[in-house]
C-alpha cells in the first residue's frame, strides 16, 4: 500500500510489460543477455521519464519507443548491424508425439532464421506490428519514422519473409538413416 502511495501505478504498469519488452527486444537482437540488459536499461530511463508519460493508455508504445532508442544506442556503439545467430527454444508437450514436436521445433526454427535474415529495419516493424499488435501510428511514433515509412517496410518484410521460408520449406529435412543390426 505503501508502495502504491509512493509511486502510484506507474511501477505495477512497468513491471507488467517487463516480458512483452523482453520479446521485443530478443526478437530484435537475438541474444538473451543483451535482450534482458535493453529491457533493463528501458526500464530505468523509463522510471526517470515517468513524468514525460502524458497517457497512461501509451504505456506500452512509450516504453518501446525508449528501448528502440536503447537499441540504436547500442548498434551505434558497436557498428556491427549484421551479427545475428540461429537460436533454438524448447518446445515441451506432452500430448505431442516426438515426430509432431519434431516437426514443430523445425517450423519454428525456420522461422525465426527467416525473420533474423530480414534487414534490422523490417524485422522490427515486423515484430512490433505482426507480433506485438501495434498499430502503424504507435510503430511510426516508437520507431520515430513516418507511417507510410511502415507500412512500406511491413509490405517488404512480409514479403521477404514469405520468399525466404518458401525456399527453406523447398529444402528436404535431413532424414536419419537407419541400418539393419543382426
Amino acid at each position: 500500500m505503501i508502495s502504491r502511495l509512493l509511486f502510484g501505478p506507474f511501477r505495477p504498469g512497468i513491471e507488467a510489460q517487463r516480458p512483452v519488452l523482453y520479446r521485443i527486444a530478443y526478437a530484435w537482437c537475438h541474444e538473451a543477455a543483451l535482450a534482458d540488459d535493453l529491457v533493463q536499461e528501458a526500464l530505468s530511463k523509463a522510471w526517470t521519464q515517468r513524468a514525460q508519460l502524458r497517457d497512461e493508455a501509451a504505456l506500452k508504445a512509450w516504453l518501446v519507443a525508449i528501448m528502440n532508442r536503447c537499441w540504436m544506442d547500442h548498434l551505434r556503439k558497436r557498428r556491427d548491424f549484421d551479427d545475428v545467430e540461429d537460436w533454438q527454444d524448447e518446445l515441451v508437450s506432452g500430448a505431442d508425439s516426438p515426430e509432431v514436436s519434431c516437426e514443430r521445433e523445425r517450423l519454428v526454427s525456420c522461422v525465426r532464421a527467416a525473420v533474423a535474415r530480414l534487414p534490422l529495419a523490417q524485422r522490427q516493424v515486423l515484430t512490433l506490428v505482426d507480433l506485438e499488435e501495434f498499430g502503424y501510428a504507435e510503430v511510426a511514433s516508437i520507431l520515430d519514422i513516418p507511417v507510410g515509412t511502415v507500412m512500406s517496410r511491413l509490405s517488404r518484410a512480409r514479403a521477404n519473409l514469405k520468399n525466404l521460408l518458401d525456399a527453406a520449406m523447398l529444402q528436404p529435412a535431413a532424414k536419419p538413416q537407419l541400418r539393419r543390426v543382426k
